[in-house]
Order: structure tokens, then C-alpha cells, then sequence
């Protein structure tokens, strides 16, 4: 960094990446910020810059500071970390030092010492606070210690589960024999060794993922599971709609031995309401009258796919958003991409990860999902492209991901 970077981050003002601190500020005040930028995706801290921006400079020699800071780093922050540390001069008299914290997912969450405790932060916009249990589990789920999915869900077993779904998945879709309904032991066996089942203590409880899936009420113990479509007129949210739904129930379908849904799931009845709402594109072509959706229904599809199968689950009281306005369709999936899932790497169809990874192979069973990670750049992109000539927008917004599709000019 030089001193031309240095004044335009003391300028743009303290936010997510950035923060101003006094070289005499306590050991813990500092730990606590490493661990929070840590904890998002890195940044810097300015020593010798006020909260206002005005710089003040540091009070002791270079060298005093940088080993304070580096002890801090080392000592005072769990998993330790080695920041980056430059001193820049920016008058004769006044010189901040600065502090680059590069983050890595693989050493979340990042705790800073309080005292004889560990606490976990986080940054939230300028601020650093304390992390609730549910944000501190979702930073150990984007390292990759926990996953959610395959976490029993309380108050539940094998009675949770719809049976007929259950059944059509192993018979149909998988093309085995599975044990008659009536035989409990098997069953129970056959869904411990699928994950769709748990061992909870002495007893099994449905996993997260198996009650998506199959479950008979998956949204009784899952809220969060459903999605929220509306269909509005204009171009933004209001209070009228043309039509709207909650679709809840497990994700699947039963389906026949042609593939074709009887029984639908939230996929299905999600692209079913937007296929219903959509509408249509009508030109004249030699004299005669033709028409075709507004949107490419394989486009659709994935969107609805990607949000369900990648979606955070951690994140209580929140749905999926399905919403149609006038000039385009929006899915917003809770959570953003995860475990270095970028937007420029789906584009190109070369991710290979996962949030939910079981999640994602049980869908990949019934076709829902490709096999090599290409349903972004060849269903998405190149189905929009072809349709109506218009470029899909994928959005990385840190708690949500968002899917733009829109209607041909």
C-alpha cells in the first residue's frame, strides 16, 4: 500500500474492511477487530486515525507498535494469524501504521480473548459486536467443520417422513428394491446409512436435509423451508398482486417410471407459478401472430433449483423469494455463495462445491441438477442469451444470493 491508497481508505470512511484505531487502544479492542475483518473477509486497520478520519499519527516508534501488534496477533486471536504490516509516512511528523488482515474460510471462526474466554465477532457494516450462536455455527459451516444438513432435527424420526415419497425415490428413481413399508428396521437402516436419518442420543431423528426432502410437514420443525412467490404488476413490491402463494412440503416429487411429476414438490410448484404468471411475448412474423414465454422455462428451472439446493439453512424465518414484476423474475436465496463460490467461477461452470452437498446429490438423482457444475453457464446464461438476448444478472449480496432474469426489451 502506498500513501495515495492509504488517503483514499482514511477518506472513504470506516466500513466493512476498514477500520481506524489509536496505537494506545487496549489489547483486547484490537484483538476484538482482527477477528471480526477475519471473520468477514479481511481488511485493514489504521493506526494513528481517529473515528472521524482525522490522523493523528502514532505515539510510539515504528518498531514498538509493530511488534505490539504482531503479539496481539499471535497471542490474543484463535486460530493466530500473521497480518500483513506496513508503516506509511504521511507528513514529517504524523505516520500510520497499517495492519492487512487477509482472510481465510479453512480458519473461521476467528475468536478474539476476553479476559480468560474466547469470544467470536463479527463485522457488521463500521462496527464490530459479538456473534449470536446461529452466526457463529454458519462461520464454522463455511469452514467446513459442521454440516448443517446432515444435523438431526429435534422431535423427529422415521414417522416424519412420507413414506410414498420415500418409496418412490428408492423404486423409481434409483431402481432398487426397498423393503416393505411395514418393515421398520430395515427402513430405519437403509435411511442411517442414506443420512436421511440421524442417530440423536439413543433414538434417530430426521436430518435437515432428509426432511426437505421427504418429509411429510418438512416446514412444521423447518420454517424456513418454503418459498414465498408473488406475482406483482408493476415494477416494484406493493401491496397488490396478481397472484401469490407460500409453497411449502417437501422438496421432491413422486415420480412415474417416465420421470413425469404426479405428486408435486416445492421445485415443481414453484416453476409451476411462474410459468402460470409469466406471461407471454408476442410479435407479428409474415403476417402471422406469433408467441412464446417470457422466459426460458429451463432458465427457471435452475434458478429455482440453485436457490433451493445452495440456500443457507442456518438462517431461520427466512424463504426463498420468487417475485415477478413487469420486465423480470427475481430468485433470492438466503445466503451468500458459499466456501469461495464466486460469481466469475459460476459464470465459467467450474464449481465443484457445495453447501449442502447431499442436498445437491439427492436433486442430481431426479435430473434436477447437472453433473459437472454447468447449469449456471449453460441453462441460465446461454438459455437467456438464446431466448431473448438478454444477460442474466447473478448478484452476490453477502446474505443473499439473487438470480435477475429479464424480459426481452
Amino acid at each position: 500500500m502506498n500513501k495515495t491508497q492509504l488517503l483514499e481508505l482514511i477518506a472513504s470512511s470506516e466500513n466493512t474492511c476498514v477500520q481506524f484505531k489509536r496505537d494506545d487502544c487496549r489489547p483486547n479492542e484490537l484483538a476484538q477487530e482482527m477477528s471480526a475483518l477475519l471473520n468477514l473477509s479481511g481488511g485493514f486497520i489504521l493506526l494513528g486515525v481517529e473515528n472521524d478520519g482525522q490522523i493523528t499519527g502514532l505515539t510510539r516508534s515504528r518498531e514498538t507498535v509493530e511488534k505490539w501488534a504482531m503479539d496481539i496477533a499471535l497471542q490474543n486471536v484463535q486460530p493466530a494469524v500473521i497480518p500483513v504490516w506496513t508503516c506509511i509516512t504521511v507528513t514529517d511528523e504524523k505516520t500510520v501504521g497499517v495492519i492487512e488482515l487477509l482472510s481465510d474460510r479453512l480458519g473461521k471462526p476467528h475468536k478474539a480473548k476476553r479476559g480468560k474466554a474466547w469470544v467470536t465477532f463479527i463485522r457488521v457494516g463500521s462496527t464490530s459486536r459479538e456473534s449470536t450462536r446461529e452466526e457463529e455455527g454458519r462461520l464454522y459451516q463455511a469452514a467446513g467443520l459442521v454440516r448443517y444438513e446432515i444435523k438431526p432435527v429435534p422431535d423427529t424420526g422415521l414417522e416424519s417422513f412420507d413414506m410414498d415419497r420415500i418409496e418412490n425415490y428408492y423404486g423409481v428413481v434409483l431402481g432398487r428394491t426397498e423393503p416393505e413399508q411395514t418393515n421398520t428396521a430395515r427402513w430405519e437402516q437403509l435411511l442411517l446409512n442414506s443420512d436421511f436419518l440421524v442417530a440423536n442420543g439413543t433414538e434417530f431423528g430426521a436430518s435437515v436435509s432428509g426432511l426437505l426432502l421427504f418429509g411429510s410437514n418438512p416446514n412444521r420443525r423447518l420454517p424456513q423451508a418454503g418459498v414465498t412467490a408473488a406475482a406483482f404488476p408493476d415494477l416494484e413490491k406493493e401491496y397488490n398482486t396478481v397472484d401469490e402463494e407460500r409453497i411449502t412440503g417437501p422438496l421432491t416429487s413422486i415420480v412415474s417410471e417416465q420421470g413425469e411429476a404426479i405428486n408435486k414438490g416445492v421445485i415443481d410448484r414453484t416453476v409451476d407459478f411462474v410459468e402460470r404468471n409469466m406471461g407471454s411475448v408476442a410479435w407479428i412474423d409474415g403476417g402471422r401472430r406469433r408467441h412464446r414465454n417470457a422466459f426460458p422455462i429451463d432458465a427457471v428451472r435452475e434458478a429455482i433449483v440453485n436457490a433451493v439446493a445452495h440456500r443457507d439453512y442456518t438462517r431461520d424465518g427466512t424463504d426463498i423469494e420468487v417475485s415477478l414484476y413487469r420486465d423480470r423474475l427475481e430468485v433470492i436465496s438466503p445466503g451468500g455463495l458459499p466456501n469461495g463460490v464466486t460469481v466469475a467461477k459460476m459464470k465459467e461452470g467450474v464449481v465443484r462445491v457445495a453447501r449442502n452437498a447431499l442436498l445437491k446429490e439427492i436433486l442430481r438423482d431426479y435430473g434436477y441438477i447437472e453433473h459437472y457444475g454447468m447449469g449456471v453457464r449453460n441453462r441460465i446464461i446461454a438459455s437467456v442469451r438464446q431466448h431473448n438476448g438478454t444477460e442474466p444478472e447473478l448478484l452476490d449480496q453477502e446474505s443473499r444470493f439473487v438470480v435477475c432474469i429479464r424480459k426481452e426489451p
